[in-house]
């Protein structure tokens, strides 16, 4: 894996994330960085999610595109998103886990997103985009835990994290959550961006990394603990 990933915690493409946004594109390594937005998850407005990613990326000076990426058929393909393995950076909208899940996991559309990263490039997702990433993410409707896409290994995304008490939370996980895996709460405006033992933390907010009974917190330009 050459690229890098960008996991971040919500209220994307709103006044706050502008310099949080450059340093994602300047991880690809392009200027301008070629963006393509994918709004999948956001199954009550995909268009607005869409146009608003598209113009804030603009206005940072990217040039940005979306692919309208809504359903199975879609991410099968390749002639419907073949577009979007040319970018730069491809950012997944926040929205639904489970309708994003459900539409690419196993894909073809999937797998040239490996392969992009693979060459370079940077996959980035916010909220359900970030929580689809990781091995394992829970379900906000359903309830339970899944197995979700892996991109990143043995880890599982809190969003909007900014709203939790971490001691709550460390007291939920060690009951209710898999064991095995690191937890990133990331809160909204905020992202981790890198590899595997590679992290570091960018936006506004902060970072916090539960493992085991354990946990702590890390703000922005902090390099996170390696082992994940």
């Amino acid at each position: 894996m050459l690229g890098q990933i960008a996991l971040v915690g919500g209220d994307e493409f709103r006044r706050g994330c502008e310099e949080m946004d450059r340093e994602i594109m300047r991880a690809s390594g392009k200027d301008p960085a070629k963006v393509v937005v994918v709004p999948t998850a956001a199954v009550t407005g995909p268009a607005k999610a869409a146009n608003d990613g598209a113009t804030h990326f603009g206005a940072l000076g990217g040039d940005a595109n979306q692919l309208m990426l809504l359903e199975r058929s879609h991410a099968e393909d390749a002639n419907f998103f073949g577009a979007a393995t040319l970018a730069d950076l491809v950012y997944f909208t926040g929205g639904s886990p489970e309708h994003l899940l459900e539409t690419i996991q196993g894909s073809p559309f999937f797998s040239a997103l490996m392969e992009l990263v693979d060459d370079g490039g940077v996959l980035a997702g916010s909220s359900a985009g970030a929580m689809a990433m990781g091995s394992m993410m829970r379900r906000p409707r359903a309830g339970g835990w899944v197995e979700s896409l892996g991109v990143v290994a043995d880890v599982a995304v809190l969003p909007h994290h900014e709203k939790r008490d971490q001691a709550e939370t460390s007291k939920e996980l060690q009951v209710s959550a898999p064991t095995g895996l690191t937890f990133l709460g990331i809160d909204a405006r905020t992202g981790v961006l890198g590899l595997p033992d590679n992290w570091r933390v960018v936006g506004s907010g902060r970072v916090t990394v539960y493992q085991g009974s354990e946990w702590q917190i890390f703000n922005s330009g902090d390099q996170l603990p390696t082992g994940f």
